[in-house]
């Protein structure tokens, strides 16, 4: 029986996850494509490099790293991140070599660094140590090699066996993991300002905060949003960034304020007030927030204006009451 006008072929069944990589990364590395749908296209390739048993896992991790070539740092940032996401070993390669590239962007090198440590190599350790212990590198990158060696030995630790970690409510590998269960928001609040400590620990501490801040409705979850909100006040602006990375996985509405001011000070660095632009995208549901936002799209700084125009799309997304932020191609039969 010959197929359907509207199914597709045996064939082409066994083609599309071919035909679907091949649209995806296409839209990823066509510099001509809004950003934002190729942000879409990444989350897709994303999910499907997150499928290790399957044919398009390989594939999707080369799609992805093919989009190293664009100019666009907020898109290259956001690939590194992908990657390392995946914890697949064949990301490593591609991670390694933008971290080493010293002419690449210090934010997307951060990036790439964070990402080997999410995916645990430990054959990466003499690289991010090698970065930590460089007077000459960029301060950002010293910071994130310093975390990600720490979070990799952690994670192979006998301290790591005997620690009882929180159920996290979010599914992202995170540069540090939470703080243990037993503590408080004031401990946590305490570990998170206190500059003497180690940034892994004070990661911890602000991991730990997230997770008492979710869901929304938990009584700790205000409280907790305000303790991460001074934060932002933070010397560190990888540090300050990282909390704005937060508040967008949050997603509640309580740090609003913090956020605005963020991303309207001009004299902040461009990577919190991407970051912070990014995560008031996710609350863009919320009275106010697209105005805020609009006001930034014509920003001096690149990669401000380009994630405007990135939060304003998923703000469109969070009205619309899709449920998945990606970018799907369909392949209609012959």
């Amino acid at each position: 029986m010959a197929p359907s006008a509207t199914s597709p072929s045996q064939e082409e069944a066994v083609n599309l996850p071919n035909q679907t990589l091949i649209s995806l990364r296409k839209t990823l590395t066509t510099e001509s494509e809004p950003l934002a749908r190729r942000f879409r296209a990444l989350f897709s390739l994303k999910h499907l490099a997150c499928q290790p048993e399957t044919p398009s896992c390989i594939p999707a991790i080369s799609a992805i790293a093919a989009g190293f070539a664009s100019p666009s740092a907020l898109l290259k940032h956001e690939l590194a991140y992908c990657l390392g996401q995946t914890k697949n070993l064949a990301a490593v390669p591609y991670l390694r070599a933008v971290l080493e590239d010293r002419a690449e962007d210090p934010m997307c090198r951060h990036e790439s660094a964070e990402a080997l440590a999410a995916i645990g190599d430990v054959e990466s350790l003499a690289l991010l140590r090698k970065c930590r212990d460089d007077d000459q590198e960029e301060k950002v990158v010293r910071e994130t090699c310093e975390i990600s060696v720490a979070r990799i030995e952690w994670e192979n630790s006998e301290e790591r066996k005997l620690e009882k970690l929180r159920q996290s409510d979010f599914a992202s590998i995170d540069p540090a993991p939470p703080m243990e269960t037993t503590a408080t928001i004031d401990s946590l609040e305490k570990s998170l300002l206190d500059t003497a400590q180690p940034l892994f620990i004070r990661y911890r501490a602000m991991f730990g905060l997230r997770d008492l801040a979710s869901p929304p409705s938990l009584p700790t979850a205000v409280q907790a949003v305000l303790a991460l909100a001074k934060g932002l006040a933070d010397p560190s602006a990888l540090f300050r960034h990282e909390i704005a990375f937060v508040f967008g996985q949050l997603s509640h509405p309580a740090s609003i304020p913090a956020l605005s001011a963020a991303l309207a000070d001009l004299e902040e660095s461009s990577m919190v007030r991407h970051e912070a632009a990014e995560a008031l995208g996710s609350l863009g549901e919320e009275e106010g927030v697209e105005e805020t936002l609009k006001k930034f799209l014509n920003d001096k700084e690149q990669v401000v204006r380009e994630s405007v125009e990135v939060a304003l799309d998923m703000a469109e997304f969070e009205k619309s009451g899709q449920t998945e932020y990606a970018l799907i191609p369909e392949i209609t039969a012959a």
